[in-house]
């Protein structure tokens, strides 16, 4: 028997299913990752109108039956987050931030810290200047979302002491196979880290997002985190952000 039910959710991605229905990955703050099709969203006169667009902070009704897709009823907007789609730069932020979601936490399972860490992440998004450094991937806010990802996701990397000895000082690299930092006697090998780009990525993972863009990171230290992040998905998560190399 079908079951309907209500639910915040974040529109992470869609794709065109026959001539005017929609399959949606949203995650959910009720069950986690969840798939629908919404039928009918690319006529003209759909009744979900623009609700359902990628990024969207929104609160559904949805059908659950016996297939894998459930199937969207109906849809009020939150958060139409369109400040973030219009600007190329900001968007390019955004779909990292969604796709780190996607791949991070792809089962039926809720997660209210996750849940609330994606919608803080676009809220700040919105309100973000567009003044852009090199890549979008290097973000100061696309890094400090990505890292609290893996965190709340049990992919943490160790960066306070020593992974092999334990020493606190003298951290100068990390090593993906071991998911934390090395000390100078333990290393080399693994990912070069500068004191500045340690302290940087601290910062990151520790402060909230709204403080990601105030953190003193440097083009070096946002390179050097941007390798630890990318290096913790393939080590420990098996998988690449396409996102990541746009």
């Amino acid at each position: 028997m079908g079951r309907t039910y209500r639910t915040e959710a974040v529109v992470l991605r869609s794709f065109r299913l026959g001539e005017a229905d929609r399959v949606l990955h949203v995650y959910t703050a009720s069950r986690g990752r969840v798939g629908a099709v919404a039928k009918g969203v690319r006529r003209t006169k759909s009744r979900f109108g623009g609700r359902l667009e990628p990024l969207s902070h929104v609160e559904l009704m949805l059908h659950q039956g016996s297939g894998e897709l459930q199937t969207v009823t109906g849809a009020d907007l939150r958060a139409s987050h369109h400040e973030t789609r219009e600007d190329p730069y900001r968007l390019s932020v955004g779909l990292i931030g969604a796709e780190a979601m996607l791949r991070l936490f792809p089962e039926q399972e809720a997660n209210e810290r996750a849940f609330t860490a994606l919608t803080r992440f676009l809220d700040r998004l919105d309100v973000t200047s567009s003044a852009a450094p090199a890549r979008p991937a290097l973000d100061p806010l696309a890094l400090s979302f990505q890292l609290k990802l893996l965190w709340v996701s049990g992919y943490m990397p160790h960066l306070e002491s020593c992974v092999e000895c334990g020493l606190v000082d003298e951290l100068v690299g990390f090593l993906p196979a071991a998911g934390g930092v090395v000390c100078r006697d333990c290393g080399p090998g693994g990912i070069a880290l500068s004191p500045e780009g340690l302290r940087g990525i601290r910062t990151l993972l520790t402060r909230p997002l709204a403080d990601a863009h105030a953190a003193v990171l440097g083009a070096r230290g946002a390179r050097e985190a941007l390798a630890i992040v990318t290096a913790s998905y393939e080590h420990h998560g098996g998988f690449r952000l396409r996102t990541l190399s746009a």
